[in-house]
């Protein structure tokens, strides 16, 4: 079994080893640009990962997890430009650098590569896999729209929250894994027990970054700490602060929420205090602890040697104690 560390150097060498057509430049530099302003390439190691678990031989694996690294890079690509985001890792985005016309043409050629890539599987796994990508494409394309529609209301429940989380960022941590689980021959029923796996897991992933933008230490966090804050994005945090706050707390929350002349850092701390009171980061680690249990529970049921499955219990670990 490879470590965690080891999937993801084999993973940035082949991606800094693949080379894209010069012209034209406007097509293809905004691609290159992106690809190798890095990432923690987690996604792919996990298809690495998941092949490796079953003993299936990683070098069969490899076209198909740059698949998932190139698909998941043109939806940030996308994403930016939805967002007018002008930084991605510290640097400018492809539409802040380049344009938007740029950054939509540039995204659409990254999924047909991503396309081309994945289909370098056995024949036999093909259609399987195939389906596998398709829903897990549609999937996070169904999660960024419910998340676009959020702005636009004042109430979102929980569940509903939830539901699209596990759309824009749990089923392409599932999707991953069970790709490289078909490409390392498992069965049909251990497939789906790692699909669970990662989809539980990928759960907890985001409600431990949502936990981190308002708690993280901002040295590490790579991030601006309290941008959710600022933004009045409706993670489960604020969710469940407008659910639990009563009285001064509530008219305080809904103060800042629809505050449009404010100070940042005054708004982050005042809202953090409000949290503070009514213990939400407590029950958003509780939650966060429990969709990784169930995502445990999930791993166990999997036939697989208990050395193997322990590089993906260190993953668990790694995402759910992380600071950035």
């Amino acid at each position: 079994m490879h470590s965690i560390q080891q999937l993801q150097n084999i993973i940035d060498k082949a991606v800094k080893e693949t080379t894209y057509p010069l012209e034209p430049k406007e097509l293809y530099q905004p691609i290159a640009y992106l690809m190798a302003l890095g990432g923690k390439r987690l996604r792919p190691a996990l298809v690495l990962m998941a092949t490796d678990l079953f003993n299936g031989n990683i070098d069969d694996a490899l076209s198909p997890a740059l698949a998932v690294e190139l698909f998941h890079n043109f939806t940030l690509m996308h994403d930016d430009i939805m967002d007018k985001a002008p930084l991605r890792r510290g640097q400018p985005t492809v539409h802040a650098k380049w344009n938007d016309s740029v950054a939509i043409l540039s995204g659409d050629v990254m999924f047909v590569k991503a396309y081309k890539m994945m289909i370098q599987v056995k024949p036999e796994i093909l259609s399987d896999v195939l389906e596998v990508f398709n829903a897990t494409a549609i999937g996070v394309c169904e999660g960024q729209q419910i998340d676009m529609n959020f702005e636009n209301r004042d109430i979102v429940e929980v569940d509903e929250y939830l539901e699209m989380i596990r759309l824009k960022t749990a089923v392409l941590v599932g999707g991953a894994l069970k790709i490289g689980a078909l490409i390392g021959n498992a069965s049909k029923t251990d497939a789906d027990n790692l699909y669970q796996f990662g989809e539980n897991l990928g759960i907890a992933f985001q409600l431990q970054d949502d936990i981190l933008d308002v708690y993280g230490d901002p040295l590490k966090f790579g991030k601006q700490v309290g941008g959710d804050i600022i933004s009045n994005k409706k993670t489960f945090l604020l969710i469940k602060a407008l659910e639990l706050a009563k009285g001064d707390d509530l008219i305080a929350l809904k103060h800042w929420i629809t505050k449009t002349d404010f100070n940042a850092e005054e708004k982050v701390n005042a809202v953090r205090n409000i949290y503070d009171k009514i213990g939400i980061r407590d029950l958003s680690e509780r939650l966060m602890q429990s969709y990784t249990q169930i995502a445990l529970n999930n791993l166990e049921k999997i036939k697989a040697p208990a050395e193997n499955k322990s590089v993906l219990m260190d993953f668990a670990d790694m995402l759910i104690k992380r600071e950035n």
